[in-house]
């Protein structure tokens, strides 16, 4: 009887303890839709004129989906089988784009995550941090003087992105580091690298290249195929996946650097390692979707507000709500002008801002998380 009692007496700590919540579920369930409906809006407008009802009935064309040749095809790049008129223009051209939206929104929210609870500042994110600036300034050496070396932007963007935080890291440290120097380190390299970004326009000979490069500099996912998809996917399920793992770490970093190290964390090995996950989690989304202000910053905020501070929690949070984001933002920046497609980090940013400076207002205090 009394081990009865006692497990019952257990049972409500540890039910108040797990981490998957009724809200988190929710919140996930709600994304999934956001994102489906989105999609969906998507697929449904373009130059060959297709009704809704054709268009969805091509993206759940049995015929397709479970075709394992189709698939080697999309994923491989083997040959295509024979398709309808309907079919090849959804899954060729249209739901591509959305299929990067979901790499793009994920891994930028779960980089931003990452390096909020890294740096303990609710001010950090890719971009703060010179992560983005860095892998876009490396990209954008590629696209207008290395030209040839596009099929590798991925690579090329994790590596001007890890060379940013390197130059970062050292800035800050003074026999370690900490928050507030990681962050004005990296708003200092951030300017740096944003500086010679303009000046390799002065290189630039051909239009097009500029025009591609203004694009891809405000975050855009106009012309994306699968080939974005291939290059990115591997390393997106790495990220993400070693992200997922490392949640508890991230937890054990929220509590301070002195907590942490007498919990037997080696705080900067870890602090190292997964802001190289963070690194290589933005890079992905860069190098296939451009630089999307915002984003790695906002949203881990929004799914803080709503499903709580656990990173646990968080970070499941982040990987479905930036996808429904991104793909709802892709939506609005295509179809909010007729005829104009506008880059979706025009879209973001002028969600974003608005956002931000609404959070700024509600809480008393910004910075230190």
């Amino acid at each position: 009887m009394r081990e009865a009692k006692s497990m019952g007496e257990h049972a409500p700590t540890r039910q108040r303890d797990g981490w998957v919540t009724g809200t988190l579920i929710v919140f996930c369930l709600a994304s999934t839709v956001v994102t489906i409906v989105a999609g969906l809006i998507q697929v449904s407008f373009g130059e060959y004129s297709m009704t809704f009802g054709e268009a969805w009935r091509a993206v759940f064309n049995p015929d397709v989906v479970f075709d394992l040749d189709a698939w080697s095809a999309f994923l491989f790049g083997t040959d295509l089988p024979e398709m309808d008129t309907g079919s090849v223009v959804v899954w060729t051209l249209r739901l591509p784009r959305v299929f990067v939206g979901i790499i793009a929104g994920a891994t930028l929210a779960v980089s931003g995550a990452i390096f909020q609870a890294v740096t303990r500042n609710e001010l950090a994110s890719p971009f703060v941090l010179g992560v983005s600036s860095g892998a876009g300034f490396a990209v954008l050496a590629t696209l207008v003087v290395f030209s040839g070396l596009s099929p590798f932007l991925p690579l090329i963007a994790a590596l001007g992105g890890t060379f940013a935080f390197a130059v970062v890291y050292t800035i800050a440290w003074k026999g370690g580091t900490n928050p507030v120097r990681l962050v004005l380190a990296g708003v200092i390299v951030n300017m740096v690298f944003q500086s010679l970004q303009q000046g390799l326009f002065f290189f630039a000979d051909d239009l097009g290249v500029v025009q591609t490069a203004i694009a891809w500099l405000t975050g855009s996912l106009t012309g994306t195929g699968w080939g974005e998809v291939r290059i990115a996917l591997l390393p997106a399920i790495v990220a993400v996946a070693i992200a997922l793992a490392g949640s508890r770490q991230l937890n054990v970093l929220m509590l301070g650097e002195r907590t942490a190290q007498s919990l037997g964390m080696r705080v900067e090995r870890v602090r190292f390692f997964l802001s190289a996950v963070a690194i290589l989690a933005a890079s992905v989304a860069i190098a296939i979707a451009g630089v999307v202000s915002f984003f790695g910053l906002v949203v881990p905020h929004i799914v803080r507000n709503t499903v709580g501070g656990d990173y646990r929690r968080l970070m499941v949070g982040c990987l479905f709500a930036g996808p429904a984001l991104m793909v709802t933002a892709d939506v609005g920046a295509r179809l909010a002008l007729d005829g104009i497609q506008m880059p979706v980090g025009v879209v973001t940013g002028l969600i974003g801002g608005p956002y931000f400076l609404y959070l700024m207002r509600k809480q008393q205090s910004m910075g230190e998380l």
